[in-house]
């Protein structure tokens, strides 16, 4: 049975002679540097010299190479796009991994995936937030949290998931409670979301507005119907405050009646098919192997399918919704 940890779960005192190393100061790398330094932490940043290494430097972070902040760090948070995390280990990281420290990932795919092998003498754990960066520091300045999966990849220091439910304490993620789960079925269910169930919700919307455009109703109500009121985000906001079947005595007994009637007459052994491809493909390391492959070539698909994306049809009426919603808080605030 899954078990849920709390603030009282974790001890930060475990971090309090730790120097931590946040490798990459992007939009996770910066909010989880200064959730942790808020908790008078050791935090310093590795990065390369871009804006982002400015960034650090302006926030007050002492900020070094990546190899000479993986050096001096006994936790190094490696938080640097996936893709790029293969090359950068080997090059800049696995050198300066010795006995007793500790190597922090916030998601599982490359250890999930075999992509990067780290020595058996340190402890690998993964702190995984379930929310963007801008609200992993908005949601904790405010004294609030957001969920986390942590794991242990690896426990050699006998500690890990103590120094692992610590770090949970130290970004705020305790205070609403973090899960355990391993590093490869997070990266499951963190690729799932992103080639499943989001191109669906995604296909739906596009296919409800050229359906109803064609019944001749207007482009830019449709989208205000279907998505750009913002409703729909506040009704999956409620999913996670209620449950899916919560929600629902929110709307109208019309609203529900139909709501519930019509899903229904759904089919739904096409839909799990489908899926269930995307989750084969994912497992088995289909997916993951398509995708390195892609990389080493200078990504050639992806640039066609990013272009492709650009054709978008509903694109203009979009703009134009934003630019109608948006006119009076222009007017009120030029």
């Amino acid at each position: 049975m899954v078990k849920f940890y709390y603030d009282e779960d974790a001890d930060l005192s475990i971090l309090k002679d730790k120097v931590i190393a946040v490798i990459g100061y992007g939009n996770q790398g910066r909010a989880q540097a200064l959730n942790m330094r808020d908790n008078h932490l050791d935090v310093i940043i590795g990065n390369i010299k871009d804006a982002y290494w400015d960034l650090a430097e302006a926030d007050g972070f002492k900020i070094y190479p990546i190899r000479e902040a993986a050096s001096k760090a006994d936790i190094i948070s490696f938080l640097i796009p996936d893709e790029l995390m293969p090359q950068v280990y080997e090059k800049e990281i696995q050198g300066e991994l010795s006995q007793g420290k500790t190597l922090n990932f916030a998601s599982g795919y490359n250890i999930g995936f075999g992509l990067i092998k780290p020595p058996s003498n340190v402890d690998v754990v993964m702190l995984a937030p379930r929310m963007i960066g801008k609200y992993v520091r908005e949601l904790f300045v405010k004294g609030e949290g957001f969920p986390s999966f942590i794991a242990v990849e690896n426990d050699a220091s006998g500690r890990a998931k103590d120094i692992v439910l610590a770090l949970a304490k130290a970004i705020g993620s305790t205070r609403v409670g973090v899960l355990e789960v391993t590093m490869a079925q997070e990266a499951y269910m963190d690729l799932f979301t992103e080639q499943g169930t989001g191109p669906i919700i995604g296909r739906t919307l596009m296919a409800a507005f050229q359906i109803l455009v064609e019944a001749g109703l207007p482009p830019e109500a449709v989208l205000i119907e279907l998505y750009m009121s913002g409703e729909l985000g506040l009704v999956f906001q409620t999913f996670a405050e209620t449950g899916i079947a919560g929600q629902m005595e929110l709307h109208s007994q019309t609203s529900q009646y139909g709501s519930i009637s019509r899903s229904l007459t759904l089919k739904f052994d096409p839909i799990v098919e489908h899926l269930k491809k995307i989750f084969e493909e994912i497992k088995s390391g289909a997916f993951a192997e398509e995708w390195k492959k892609e990389q080493e070539a200078g990504y050639p698909k992806f640039k066609q399918l990013k272009e492709l994306s650009k054709l978008n049809p509903l694109a203009p009426y979009e703009k134009k919704v934003i630019e109608g919603l948006r006119r009076k808080k222009r007017e009120k605030d030029p």
